[in-house]
């Protein structure tokens, strides 16, 4: 049994970044690839990006581009870089291990919330 633990997720700005992490409680070299999926709000879940034991990767057409799937081995752990995110990104982000074309664990997920107004900056004007 491997559990995996996600993290990484927050709220940032449109065009901004941000990485998650996929933090497994065992080897992870032994899948036959490890996923990132999310589900946006009313939406159903979606494949976003695939890396393979032998670290070919694949990509959502809609992330192609911006996000960046990795692995480290040695750290039992999966990255999901985005870059350049939109408000359509925002869902809940789940990785999922797979062998032998099943999806044998999954993680609880983590928000990623994508603002599309700015933080804004207080105006002082004085007589």
């Amino acid at each position: 049994q491997v559990q995996l633990v996600e993290s990484g997720g927050g709220e940032v700005q449109a065009g901004g970044s941000l990485r998650l992490s996929c933090a497994a409680s065992g080897s992870i070299s032994g899948f036959d690839s490890m996923n990132w999926y999310r589900q946006g709000p009313g939406l159903q879940r979606e494949l976003v990006a695939v890396i393979t034991s032998g670290g070919r990767t694949h990509y959502a057409d809609s992330v192609k581009g911006r996000f960046t799937i990795s692995r480290d081995n040695a750290k039992n752990t999966v990255y999901l870089q985005l870059n350049n995110v939109k408000p359509e990104d925002t869902a809940v982000y789940s990785c999922a291990a797979d062998e032998n074309g099943q999806l044998l664990y999954w993680g609880r997920g983590t928000q990623v919330t994508i603002s599309s107004w700015g933080q804004g900056t207080q105006v002082t004007v004085s007589s």
